[in-house]
């Protein structure tokens, strides 16, 4: 396991970003575990996860240009990433990001428009807390082309590393699409995690039975 796995998988735990119990999905699914990147809401938590997210962009050794956040949890991902960014690091140097977001609805007064920040441009890396049906993300891939620039890559906290609708994750079907995604966890990282933190291994069992039902081909 990477270490920036790890740290986010230990912060996630003690931000109680990742619970575990029973919870019912949006999709209907009975999940014996639960990720809310909405409880990263301090200044200490939230330059820490950002981070993870930097080593894991860092890691994929992938070009880019500017950074874009899908509304909503996308957004304070995307300013907090371009922050992070603009300080340098022993194995990192600094650099100054652009980046955007996009409203949910289309403001019609004022400077208007549904695309907020930088102007899309170069190579785009859409940022966002999970990725489940890929639904948002492929919102933002249309937005990123329309506007004449290209999805260099989806970058997450956590990779569920389930099926949709077919047998395929949202993940292979975006990578069979040419959008590479990245995550700093992926599902099985936070199975391993489980079984090596003594006060969670109770957990692992339902996670490796959740794992075996809804796991992609």
């Amino acid at each position: 396991m990477y270490q920036h796995t790890q740290q986010f998988l230990e912060l996630a735990v003690a931000v109680q970003a990742l619970r575990f119990g029973e919870f019912t999905l949006k999709s209907g699914r009975q999940s014996p575990y639960f990720f809310n990147a909405g409880q990263f809401s301090s200044g200490v938590a939230l330059h820490q996860l950002c981070s993870c997210y930097r080593q894991a962009l860092k890691h994929a050794d992938l070009p880019f240009d500017m950074l874009f956040g899908p509304a909503y949890k996308g957004i304070p991902l995307a300013a907090s990433l371009a922050s992070e960014y603009a300080q340098p690091r022993v194995d990192d140097p600094a650099r100054d990001l652009p980046w955007a977001y996009n409203r949910k609805e289309i403001k019609d007064h004022g400077e208007g428009g549904k695309l907020v920040g930088a102007p899309l441009a170069g190579k785009v890396v859409i940022i966002d807390d999970v990725v489940s049906a890929g639904t948002s993300a492929r919102e933002a891939i249309q937005m990123i082309q329309t506007a004449g620039a290209q999805p260099a890559a989806l970058l997450v906290a956590l990779d569920r590393e389930e099926r949709g609708q077919g047998e395929l994750s949202a993940k292979q079907e975006l990578a069979k699409e040419g959008i590479p995604v990245i995550s700093i966890a992926r599902l099985q990282d936070l199975i391993g995690f489980l079984g090596q933190t003594k006060n969670l291994q109770q957990y692992q069992q339902a996670m490796l039975d959740y794992q075996t039902i809804w796991s992609a081909s």
